[in-house]
């Protein structure tokens, strides 16, 4: 996948100086003329440095879990983690790894219950205090959803609770300090933020690609480098 180094400046250009995000992506889109899934990867991974330089601060380390509580947006995280396995997950300009497969609502599916114990397992290996999950309960079949956590939570023996909220479940995971999740609208709103998808990727070996950008490469002209694209 690739993109026109231009429309990457001037959304970047935009968003520096105080510009929405949907404002400027619909002007540079519209003026570049660029396809849906372009569009889409823009929305995802451009973010102004203000923001970047914000979630950097936020963003927390798997040794500094030990001993918290852990709120987790639920479908978010599953969404996420299936796209790493399918490979249709990026690392974000802001450090996050997001999905790019256009899905809306969490679909349950034959992978659900390993996905899930994925997650879990690999939550007992941080040594938090409690995992707090949270499923939107408008998403179809979210009570399966719900009661195959539940199991995998006893399982492993991880402190938890799976609560099925409004849906999505923004309110209730803003009142807490550590949240699991790459929505923006909750990361703006809590203290710290941590990525499943990205810590479970490197236990796997899974290597997410990496949103590349010409600013980044020192040195070099923006003419000398024709495109930007993912490694």
């Amino acid at each position: 996948m690739s993109l026109p180094p231009d429309a990457y400046r001037d959304l970047k250009y935009l968003l520096n100086r105080g510009y929405s995000k949907k404002s400027a992506l619909k002007f540079v889109a519209d003026h570049y003329r660029l396809p849906l899934r372009d569009r889409y990867l823009l929305a995802r991974c451009v973010f102004s440095d203000e923001w970047i330089a914000e979630v950097r601060k936020k963003l927390l380390t798997p040794g500094e879990l030990k001993g918290k509580a852990l709120a987790v947006d639920g479908f978010n995280v599953l969404i996420t983690l299936e796209s790493v396995l399918d490979g249709e997950a990026i690392l974000c300009e802001d450090g996050l790894v997001r999905d790019l497969k256009y899905q809306g609502k969490y679909r349950l599916n034959e992978r659900t219950p390993k996905v899930v114990e994925i997650v879990v397992e690999a939550l007992t290996g941080l040594k938090i205090s409690k995992a707090l999950f949270f499923y939107g309960k408008n998403v179809p079949k979210s009570g399966i959803v719900q009661k195959i956590t539940e199991e995998a939570l006893h399982r492993y023996c991880l402190e938890g609770e799976v609560m099925l909220v409004k849906s999505p479940p923004d309110f209730e995971l803003r009142a807490f300090n550590t949240v699991a999740t790459a929505d923006i609208g909750i990361i703006f709103r809590v203290e710290h933020v941590f990525d499943v998808p990205h810590y479970v990727s490197e236990r796997l070996g899974i290597r997410s690609r990496v949103f590349l950008i010409y600013s980044k490469l020192k040195g070099a002209k923006l003419n000398s480098i024709p495109r930007i694209f993912l490694e």
